[in-house]
């Protein structure tokens, strides 16, 4: 009897010390726990913030493992796989190239994907509402977001019938978002060329090319490589004279034109939930795939006015924010 009761209380301890959530066993062990982040910029201001609200104190309570890329497919999958190889405790990611790198770097580290395209399509996750596997995260698309863009932009540059596309062709993501704004960009009679740009040393050169094709406006997505580099661009658009709609708000604080999406430093916030939760030991196939809620609309009159262009009151009146 009593082997069989030391017996059960093995298995309990031993059931117990499995379900610990990791930031507890980590701490028990005299470690703590590792946050793996490629390419880091000051956009992940916000995710390093959640954190400490959480609770999390860097270098008391938690560490940072950076791994720079810039935006690189070769290495990203570098970058992915060394984090692997030291086995941090979750990985974050932002964008979907870079989190399509950690995927095929690990199948049992947790992976916390911020501000993805369209997950589902590009494979990262069986669906929103159940992962599968060992990523989860949040997405910035809801349903008709490039439509609504492509019709904001018209909306504040009338003249608009020859519009480009910014865009990373290693994304698959922005391989979905060339293939919506082709079609609404059909529907409207318009235009529509793409200037891709691979890599950092091909952007000036994308860009003097687009300006042959005597485009509009020019459109650009989110994609991590082109945000490491969005001063660049946005300078080029000012130099000239070219109206830009842009996906984030941080584009349109910096001098770009319009935008118009989902928040990025509230995605970062919560991807911070989301690390936090699996530190305590949620699994992430446990982790429905978050979408936004609420998508806001950002206009600068300052560039607008640079620009020569007079926006209209009606779509001022429906900005979330107007920077004068």
């Amino acid at each position: 009897m009593i082997a069989q009761i030391r017996r059960r209380d093995l298995i309990t301890l031993l059931g117990g010390a499995a379900a610990w959530p990791l930031a507890a066993r980590a701490q028990q062990q005299g470690k703590i726990p590792r946050i793996g982040i490629i390419d880091d910029a000051p956009m992940w201001n916000p995710f390093r913030q959640g954190l400490r609200d959480l609770g999390y104190l860097e270098g008391q309570s938690i560490a940072f493992e950076y791994r720079h890329a810039d935006g690189e497919p070769e290495r990203l999958a570098e970058a992915a796989t060394d984090l692997a190889h030291r086995s941090v405790d979750v990985i974050a990611t932002y964008g979907t190239a870079p989190s399509i790198a950690a995927k095929a770097a690990t199948t049992t580290i947790p992976i916390v994907m911020i501000g993805v395209g369209d997950v589902v399509r590009t494979g990262l996750v069986q669906s929103l509402a159940h992962p599968g596997g060992n990523i989860t995260g949040n997405t910035v698309l809801g349903p008709e977001v490039q439509p609504k863009r492509l019709q904001l932009f018209k909306e504040a540059v009338p003249a608009l019938s020859r519009v480009a596309l910014l865009w990373n062709p290693d994304n698959a993501s922005n391989r979905l978002t060339a293939e919506e704004i082709r079609a609404a960009a059909a529907t409207l009679g318009m235009t529509f060329t793409v200037v891709p740009v691979r890599r950092a040393d091909e952007l000036d050169g994308a860009l003097a090319a687009m300006m042959r094709e005597r485009p509009d406006g020019l459109m650009a997505t989110g994609d991590a490589l082109h945000q490491l580099h969005i001063e660049r661009i946005i300078k080029f658009l000012a130099n000239n004279r070219l109206p830009g709609l842009f996906q984030l708000r941080e584009n349109v604080v910096a001098g770009g034109l319009m935008s118009y999406g989902a928040s990025l430093p509230d995605l970062f916030r919560r991807g911070a939930e989301y690390v936090h939760r699996i530190l305590q030991g949620t699994k992430p196939a446990d982790l429905p795939v978050e979408q936004p809620t609420k998508f806001d609309l950002v206009v600068n009159l300052t560039t607008a006015k640079a620009l020569g262009l007079e926006v209209p009151p009606t779509l001022l009146a429906r900005a979330d924010e107007v920077i004068e």
